[in-house]
Formats: C-alpha cells, structure tokens, sequence
C-alpha cells in the first residue's frame, strides 16, 4: 500500500517506523516543522515527505492533536482516491468523529476513528520507537456505516505492525473507558508529582513514587486538549476518586482500623483480578 502519515510526532514517526521494519508499505510523511521531515526522510523512516501524499494514498493516518487533525482531515480527504481510508489516532474520540461526519469526505473515502494504546514518556519525533506497539492494543470507532472490508482490512494493518489486538467500539465507549483507564492516571501522576514533599524523595523511595510519577512527564499542551475534549467523563472519574480518597482519609483520621483494612483488602482483590484477567489474555 501507500501510506500517508500526518504528523511525525511520538505516535506518527512510530508508526513510520513501524510500517518501514514490519512492512513493505510505500510511506509519505508529513510534518510542520520541515526539519522532522527531512531528518525522517534521511533516516529512512519515509520514502517521502509532504501533504500531498494523501492524495495518492491507499491508506492515511493523522496524528495530530485533536482540533489540528480535524482541520487536516477537512482539506485532505475530499481530493483522497476513491477507496482510500483515512485514520485519525487521536486520544478522544467523540469530538473528532462527530466533527468528521460534517466533513464531505472524497467519493468513496472512508473514515474511521482510531487510538492507539501505547506511549511513553519521551514525546515528539526523538522519542519515536519502531517496536512502541508491539503487545499494544489498538482502539477504532468506525461508524455503522463503514464497509466491513474497510474494517477488516484497518485490523490486519494494525495487527501487521505488531498489535496484540484491536478493539472495536463506538466513540461514546472509547471517551468513556479513556477517562478512567488514561487520563485519570495523567491527572493524579501530575498532581502526585506536586505534592510539597515531592522534591525530597531521594533515599525515601523504593520505587513506587517512581511508579506513581511516571507518566507525569508528559506534553502538557497536547493533553490539556485531551483533557478538555472528554471533561464531562473526566471529571466524573476524578470525582469518583476523590469519594474514594475521603474514605481512606476518614479511616485513618478516625482511627478506624477495621475500615481501613476493608479499603485496603478491597483494593488488594482488584488488583489480583485484573492480573489474572491480564495473564488469561492471548
């Protein structure tokens, strides 16, 4: 296939690479910032660079943030091939999908809504690793109408590149599950991270304040978007978690031995059912 990439950012330039190791794609690549361009053109992670790759393109993949990937969505998929399928891989889902079905797509150009679940703490195109999705899960959102050989076809390319799996599940779903399992993570690693004692951890840590602030590194413009885009869900699951907090904190202010063994236990039984769910996992 020829496969355009927007975008050679963390995600973008790993999936340039990706594509380039695992595959025998054609890759055309996009950025702002010409320099990324040229430097993924010299490293080989593209055969070519520029926009007007997605007019030739079997397959187009946007990896920008949010608004940026709906604004790039609406200039180039009304002059992409009949055929051709565009993916945005954005974190939020119901803001662009809903954006996109306003936007007149080229005859026979299908969308679908796409997030892959892989990162790391490195972001822009230095951080970009050919193997970040191997054992990854991939999310799409297509909609009803979407014809399954689309479908089918966007599953084997993910596989392809080194996917555990890809899930399937509607815009609604994704934003939700995203607020709890992501992005409710981000929110207390930062927050933790922030905390007054925070600066003096050296020789006081054996690894869980690591564990806890790891993923507070992280490209703050792009997740305020993030943030925002799903805030209903967002700050339902922070609200949750500040219920939950005040429970802790109301057992050990209270001296209440029993009830904080209960809010411990409980936890302690989650955790051990969410590994066994993980092992049993092809």
């Amino acid at each position: 296939m020829r496969v355009a990439i927007a975008g050679l950012g963390l995600i973008g330039g790993s999936f340039a690479k990706a594509i380039k190791a695992r595959t025998a794609h054609h890759v055309t690549g996009y950025d702002i910032d010409g320099e990324t361009q040229e430097r993924a053109l010299r490293e080989g992670a593209v055969d070519g660079t520029g926009a007007g790759g997605f007019g030739a393109c079997d397959l187009g993949l946007v990896a920008l943030y949010p608004a940026d990937s709906v604004e790039f969505i609406k200039s180039a998929a009304p002059g992409m091939k009949r055929g051709s399928v565009i993916i945005d891989l954005c974190g939020v889902k119901r803001y662009v999908c809903s954006a996109v079905k306003r936007v007149e797509l080229g005859e026979g150009v299908t969308f679908i809504g796409g997030h892959p679940m892989a990162g790391r703490e490195e972001f822009g195109y230095d951080g970009s690793l050919s193997a970040l999705f191997e054992g990854a899960s991939m999310i799409l959102t297509p909609e009803p109408s979407a014809p399954p050989d689309k479908l089918r076809a966007a599953e084997d390319f993910f596989i392809s590149l080194g996917f555990a799996g890809v899930t399937v599940t509607t815009p609604e779903r994704h934003d939700e599950m995203i607020s709890f399992t992501s992005q409710l993570a981000h929110v207390v690693s930062s927050a933790y991270a922030q905390c007054p004692l925070a600066g003096g951890f050296e020789g006081f840590s054996a690894g869980s304040f690591g564990d806890m602030t790891r993923v507070a590194k992280l490209n703050e413009r792009m997740w305020t978007e993030l943030f925002l885009r799903n805030g209903d869900y967002l700050t339902e699951q922070i609200d949750a978690l500040t219920c939950k907090l005040k429970e802790f904190r109301d057992s050990i202010s209270g001296g209440d031995g029993d009830g904080l063994t209960r809010l411990l236990r409980g936890g302690r039984v989650i955790k051990e059912e969410f590994e066994r769910k993980r092992k049993m996992q092809p």
